[in-house]
């Protein structure tokens, strides 16, 4: 039977929108395939983790009927970027392998049975389904991502809170040295709800969602969420992907981010950027440590390691507050600077010994909370 026959664009672009979660090693082997079902001329591809599961729907030509088999995710995709993408391919199944042809080339795969495969139950309890547009979503995420938590012990830090309520959407990040937020308005009013993504589900969705904002009909492209006790499902561009939610209680935000602050520094985000790139060559490894010294009209960063060596930026600021100095972890000033777009971007401190308050001045809803260091 011929599974599909399609060109290679066609068939590579379906797998790729659901291969980004297949663990190369796992203790389920068959969580290394994907599912791949027949029915008439629609081909269903499924892949999960046991935590994530996306699947795709495609119209991929092929012999009528029905049929259901996996085979390994990872081979297959290596196979189809390897031809070139104006070419046609076909799978054939044949007992316990697939078959792939494309002119002169052919590969033998080997199977596992589609019965085998573990699919994700999905929560009976979903909430209402609302949707907001896909860039949005994408610019929100790309502004906290990276304060995430690594493999913290504290489990509800690695992920973003997700809080929708009234007409606003908020997505806040912290590791517990930094705090990242990002804030948007929407169209749509509603009900409040309040969901940990996990890491992995972040970094999925960042691939996954389109940032050029247009959906093949020209309007705006949607996606659409609904939040279960403990899952969520997501719909957009033709994917469907549901995820177990992380349980914990989030830290309260709200009290992190510092009000008043009485000294305010606005500054070019790429000259800053440059300047702390500069200084954290001579950071040692484990102690990425920067000095700050504001005083009127300059900006001084110092940077020294253990071999005695030195760096020193200055630059020429707009600011006539309070003189002081003041310490922090470079990668995490690096970090926030380098994932915004802006040309400046403001900095908001009350003295040495308390935290920093980033914001960017084109975009209200942008906080960033970054606490000093002693050096």
């Amino acid at each position: 039977m011929i599974v599909l026959k399609a060109a290679q664009e066609k068939v590579l672009s379906a797998l790729q929108s659901v291969s980004g979660i297949v663990e190369r090693r796992h203790t389920l082997p068959i969580l290394a395939n994907v599912l791949i079902r027949k029915k008439g001329p629609q081909i269903e591809l499924v892949t999960s983790d046991l935590e994530i599961q996306i699947r795709t729907n495609a119209e991929l030509g092929g012999d009528e009927g029905d049929y259901a088999v996996t085979v390994g995710a990872k081979k297959l995709g290596d196979i189809l970027k390897s031809l070139p993408g104006d070419q046609t391919v076909s799978l054939t199944a044949n007992q316990t392998k697939l078959t792939l042809q494309a002119g002169k080339s052919k590969f033998t795969l080997q199977t596992l049975p589609a019965e085998d495969f573990p699919l994700v139950q999905e929560a009976a309890d979903f909430g209402p389904a609302f949707s907001v547009p896909q860039k949005m979503l994408k610019q929100l995420i790309s502004q906290v991502h990276f304060a995430m938590a690594v493999h913290d012990i504290r489990y509800y830090l690695n992920g973003i809170l997700f809080v929708a309520e009234g007409k606003s959407l908020t997505l806040v990040a912290t590791d517990g040295h930094r705090l990242a937020l990002a804030q948007a308005n929407l169209d749509v009013d509603m009900p409040k709800q309040e969901v940990i993504l996990p890491r992995k589900t972040v970094l999925e969705l960042q691939r996954l969602l389109k940032d050029d904002g247009k959906a093949a009909e020209g309007e705006e492209a949607q996606i659409e969420m609904r939040f279960a006790g403990n899952q969520a499902k997501f719909a957009f561009g033709g994917l469907e992907f549901v995820t177990k939610l992380v349980e914990g209680k989030f830290p309260d935000y709200n009290r992190v981010i510092p009000k008043n602050h009485k000294n305010h520094i606005t500054l070019g985000r790429a000259t800053l950027l440059a300047s702390l790139q500069r200084a954290a060559i001579l950071t040692s490894e484990k102690f990425k440590g920067v000095r700050m010294n504001f005083a009127p009209g300059v900006l001084g960063i110092a940077s020294s390691n253990a071999e005695q060596e030195e760096a020193k930026e200055e630059l020429e600021i707009d600011y006539g507050g309070d003189s002081f100095e003041i310490g922090f972890n470079v990668g995490y000033l690096m970090d926030v600077l380098a994932n915004m777009s802006q040309d400046m971007v403001t900095v908001s401190l009350h003295d040495a010994n308390s935290s920093a308050l980033i914001t960017n001045p084109e975009f209200e809803g942008f906080k960033y909370v970054v606490m000093p260091m002693r050096i």
